[in-house]
């Protein structure tokens, strides 16, 4: 098949569902290796074929799987941090308190009535639904509104995601500044979250104050993260290296947990944007006020349009879009088993990789729910063989 270009070259070689591994040929290597990060596959050779080792790793992306075999990254794949295996099952699911028909005086809503919006493409959104859910504190009072997002919204959220590649492709330094700039931001409307905490979670002023802290220390950690998370370069038995490259994984599906709405909600959506991803969040159910503030955050902290999505709503049915969704690359689940399953069977039509809590309840001001295990699962490891000399 021929091409005129690389770059036509390249959209040829992506034009599949399948990604297992490919070969460049080039007399000149600098071409070779800028053509490679390009291609949508988990092992690329240059001027070679077929060269394997058990210290390097092998997989594809897309529907030729994912995960990986040899390497350190495949020893991974069998393996989690063990503080994991002690957290406490999430006990039966409490049901949500029962939507009034109408709004009632109560001491926490305020006198403007003002429904939060969805976040989409870096724009407030209004539902395609034009409904909204009222949102309940632990006592029972209404505290506010947001959107009642549906599937056409989760469509619209993942295509904007979908055309933001320039988060991807900028370098970890500028994404590092972006959430810099997030922390610094979110610190400096601490006062307003601590008490949206109170008000919508039931929280103290002492834990609103510590969620809040760990959530604008979760934003410092990752974006220290960013730009050291790098590849390695392997030695296989060959006059050549074997380049391991931290890619990320493109779209991903956030669903987050009830339990700590504001740091919950960080701390799954800073490692995948640190590296690249794009995100479309379902918030908590039972507390989305924490995620549809934290958007005004994000709209002053340079974050592209796009990078970021949030889509309030039914927890169930927006998960089951998202699984189902062909352009969602990865679907991270933190809300239950029951939902936990649900995400990786929905996930199986284009073979997308989960990342769920398996009924198990994360506290996540604890250092096991933060760090290199979940930015593993943000990012594929593209295994490039570079040959040198005659």
């Amino acid at each position: 098949m021929s091409f005129r270009t690389p770059e036509e070259a390249v959209a040829l070689a992506n034009n599949t569902r399948y990604g297992l591994a490919a070969s460049v040929w080039s007399e000149n290597i600098s071409r070779a290796l800028d053509v490679a990060p390009r291609l949508q596959c988990g092992v690329v050779w240059i001027n070679a074929t077929n060269l394997f080792d058990a210290a390097v790793g092998f997989g594809g992306y897309r529907e030729s799987g994912f995960g990986r075999e040899g390497g350190r990254e495949g020893i991974y794949e069998y393996l989690k941090p063990r503080a994991w295996s002690k957290l406490p099952m999430r006990g039966d699911a409490k049901s949500l308190p029962a939507q009034p028909d109408s709004l009632v005086d109560t001491n926490n809503v305020s006198a403007l009535d003002r429904t939060a919006k969805l976040f989409i493409g870096g724009k407030q959104a209004r539902p395609d639904s034009g409904y909204s859910r009222l949102v309940m504190s632990p006592a029972g009072e209404i505290v506010g509104e947001v959107g009642e997002g549906n599937r056409k919204d989760i469509r619209n959220a993942v295509a904007a995601a979908r055309g933001m590649t320039k988060w991807s492709s900028a370098s970890a330094h500028n994404r590092a500044q972006v959430l810099y700039y997030l922390a610094e931001n979110l610190s400096a409307r601490a006062d307003e979250f601590e008490k949206q905490l109170m008000v919508c979670a039931g929280s103290t002023r002492q834990d609103a104050k510590r969620e809040v802290d760990a959530s604008i220390a979760r934003f410092f950690t990752y974006a220290a993260w960013a730009d050291k998370y790098d590849g390695a370069v392997h030695a296989p038995p060959l006059h050549g290296v074997a380049l391991a490259m931290h890619e990320p994984l493109g779209v991903i599906g956030v669903v987050c947990p009830d339990e700590a709405p504001l740091l919950g909600f960080v701390s799954l959506i800073a490692p995948a944007l640190a590296v690249g991803n794009r995100v479309v969040a379902v918030p908590s159910e039972t507390c989305p006020l924490m995620a549809t503030d934290f958007y005004q955050v994000a709209d002053t902290s340079d974050v592209p349009g796009g990078a970021l999505n949030i889509v309030t709503g039914d927890t169930k049915s927006l998960t089951q879009t998202l699984a189902q969704h062909d352009d969602v690359d990865a679907l991270w689940c933190f809300h239950g088993a029951a939902l936990s399953a649900l995400a990786e069977r929905e996930s199986i039509g284009n073979l997308k990789r989960t990342f769920v809590d398996q009924g198990r309840v994360f506290d996540w001001h604890d250092t096991a729910s933060e760090g290199l295990p979940f930015l593993r699962q943000a990012v594929q490891v593209k295994n490039i063989w570079v040959p040198y000399g005659d």
